[in-house]
């Protein structure tokens, strides 16, 4: 059974509310980080090894140590709660079931950084969630936790909601500031980052909804207590959104020291694949992480069991291994079309693409009607060539990620699933009718796995 810290008490009734919330022990973490300092505070979290949980797994404190602190002028916390990447919703899960605990985080935070006025940024789909975050808002303020003075400690702290209009891009930090100012969400250019130059130009941190979460067991029981959970630069616990062929689809608290296998496979968590199927692929991190074939999934290329955190996912490189992402979590049996599944993506990339970027907006497209091509049974052995030097072309050549969010998931498909597509390409009628198969994906791996340039 694992350890939980942010869902622990999400089974009680209620628990949306502030009294049930604090009768939980809600808001004491709140008090004991305002009797501290904050450099105090930001020592706890950099000694907590926590890493952001949106997506880059960047160290936060490090990022909170990077914020701009220009005399006379104010700072904000911006809560990034955009949570549009397909197969991630632990976030929506947080704030729709347990909304205290990220106004209790966001207030440690704010009082760490100097914030006395702070957002949270939500995905335009959520239409029903703003609304239980501001009656978690007035509940907070109503018992003194929000406002004037809080708690007597002299530090004020406002937090507004803002909807977003249901674009993607506008989960990049900068295209979401963009848009919280009020104009279109382009991703701006950096330097000068959100530290520096952020919310109308004044220094800014920009976080997930789940690591702001996390810093109220932060506060509660240590940095140093916190990092004992986990393992390596993997501390603490992760939310995990599980869904695709499992038994049971849902989001899941892990320790991050069980192994890939154990997650799907074990009635505490996914419960395993229905009807007895067999694993083919999976992509363990929202949609635009690599996706990556049962073997490689199961084991490292040395055979050694693949595990669920950031170290053991990425080891190989893209060329044998992924990332953990922002915990998407989507598994696909034996009846899945790697094909048809790598085309919606690029439909999905091609259509958010904020246009900004040539690379991007041409590219994105190029890719969606080239691999509806293929699926359409109307392809060529040419165009897996053309979908891979597209896919290049856009890597690491745009502003902002979405390009490479885009570009991903087309290289691990054509990396590990070749045959596949030039199946579809020679059996067109065929493939129209019945699905490619599971094949060699879950054969045991060969020894050596030779890195593919991208």
């Amino acid at each position: 059974m694992s350890k939980k810290l942010l869902l622990k008490d999400a089974h009680i009734e209620g628990i949306r509310h502030f009294d049930v919330y604090r009768r939980q022990g809600g808001y004491q973490s709140a008090e004991k980080a305002l009797k501290m300092t904050p450099e105090q505070i930001l020592e706890e979290v950099k000694t907590s090894g926590l890493r952001g949980r949106g997506g880059a797994g960047f160290p936060t404190g490090l990022k909170w140590s990077f914020l701009a602190k220009p005399e006379g002028i104010p700072r904000h916390l911006v809560v990034n709660a955009d949570e549009s990447e397909p197969g991630t919703f632990k976030d929506r899960y947080l704030m729709e079931f347990i909304p205290h605990i990220l106004i209790e985080g966001i207030l440690i935070a704010s009082y760490c950084l100097g914030s006395n006025t702070s957002y949270i940024y939500i995905r335009g789909e959520y239409s029903w969630i703003p609304d239980i975050l501001e009656e978690a808002i007035e509940e907070a303020k109503r018992a003194g936790f929000l406002g004037k003075n809080i708690q007597g400690s002299g530090f004020d702290l406002e937090i507004y909601v803002q909807r977003g209009g249901g674009a993607y891009i506008c989960g990049e930090e900068t295209a979401l500031l963009e848009s919280l100012e009020g104009r279109r969400g382009n991703p701006r250019l950096k330097p000068p980052f959100p530290a520096v130059k952020g919310l109308w130009e004044r220094p800014t941190v920009v976080n997930n909804v789940e690591s702001i979460a996390a810093v109220v067991p932060i506060i509660q029981m240590g940095g140093e207590e916190y990092a004992k959970i986990g393992v390596g630069r993997s501390t603490g616990t992760k939310l995990i959104s599980a869904c695709g062929n499992i038994n049971k689809p849902g989001v899941y608290e892990i320790d991050m020291t069980i192994t890939v296998e154990e997650f799907i496979y074990s009635d505490e968590y996914c419960g395993g694949i229905p009807n007895g199927k067999r694993l083919k692929a999976c992509i363990p991190g929202g949609s635009s992480v690599p996706i990556v074939p049962a073997n490689l999934l199961l084991r490292t290329i040395d055979g050694k069991p693949r595990y669920m955190n950031y170290e053991s996912l990425s080891e190989g490189g893209f060329a044998t291994g992924t990332m953990m992402g922002s915990g998407g979590f989507i598994v696909l049996d034996e009846d899945q079309s790697i094909v048809k599944h790598t085309m919606t993506l690029a439909r999905f990339y091609n259509h958010e693409s904020c246009g900004q970027c040539t690379p991007c907006r041409e590219g994105t497209g190029w890719m969606y009607k080239i691999l509806k091509k293929i699926v359409e049974g109307k392809g060529e052995m040419k165009d897996i060539d053309l979908l891979w030097d597209i896919q290049r072309k856009i890597e690491g050549n745009t502003i902002c990620p979405l390009g490479d969010a885009a570009a991903w998931p087309v290289a691990a498909a054509i990396r590990h699933f070749r045959d596949e597509f030039e199946w579809y390409v020679k059996n067109p009628e065929l493939a129209q009718t019945q699905p490619y198969g599971i094949t060699h994906y879950a054969d045991p791996i060969p020894l050596k796995v030779e890195e593919n340039d991208n």
